[in-house]
């Protein structure tokens, strides 16, 4: 059985991996040629699921067992933008900086300096079992000047209710059980766990 994940971002990849702390946990890179999958939903949770769908399909393997991963941030005084349009808020082929640089400008261009914001990330699972999914999210705020070389993405930018630290500024262990990511994995994983016993059961019964 392979725990396959649906994404070649070398960040989500290192978080994840940490996160599920499972050796059986392999990129769909290692087994396939990267291939594009659009995102054409209109929730994290429909672009999870079509990016895992998207992997499991072309792997051809009734084994293995697909995780994808949509997430982004919402920030209040821009309406809930970029949400599910995160990766690409800079454009099309933006770098992470694009996207941080180009969310601060528009934070800045309301006339305040922070927003509050949240982070939310949507877990999907594909397998020959179905389809599920689970999700996490991350309250605090935003800011218009990055501070911290830390993380990946906005983590500059996004200080979590309680702290005065941005995630760019926190220490990873700190970081695992605030993020958004952390709690749907949480989340994740029991459903794994639970495919997992399933298969177990269903193989001890037909041997018998």
């Amino acid at each position: 059985m392979k725990i396959v994940l649906a994404t070649s971002n070398k960040g989500k990849v290192k978080e994840i991996l940490e996160l599920l702390g499972n050796d059986s946990v392999i990129p769909y890179t290692d087994l396939l040629d990267e291939f594009e999958i659009v995102e054409d939903g209109n929730t994290f949770q429909e672009n999870a699921l079509i990016k895992a769908r998207a992997v499991y399909n072309v792997l051809n393997d009734e084994s293995a067992i697909v995780i994808a991963d949509d997430s982004g941030i919402s920030v209040d005084v821009l309406g809930g933008a970029p949400g599910i349009y995160s990766a690409r808020y800079g454009g099309q082929n933006a770098s992470a900086q694009d996207n941080l640089v180009t969310l601060m400008n528009a934070i800045k261009a309301c006339a305040v300096g922070s927003s509050k914001a949240h982070y939310t990330a949507a877990i999907a699972i594909v397998s020959r079992e179905g389809e599920r999914c689970v999700h996490g999210w991350m309250y605090g705020k935003a800011l218009t000047v990055p501070k911290g070389q830390n993380g990946f993405g906005y983590d500059p930018m996004f200080i979590p209710d309680g702290f005065t630290q941005t995630l760019g500024e926190l220490p990873n262990e700190v970081k695992k059980g605030l993020s958004h990511r952390s709690k749907a994995l949480n989340l994740a994983k029991i459903l794994i766990d639970q495919i997992k016993e399933q298969r177990i059961y269903a193989g001890s019964a037909a041997t018998k």
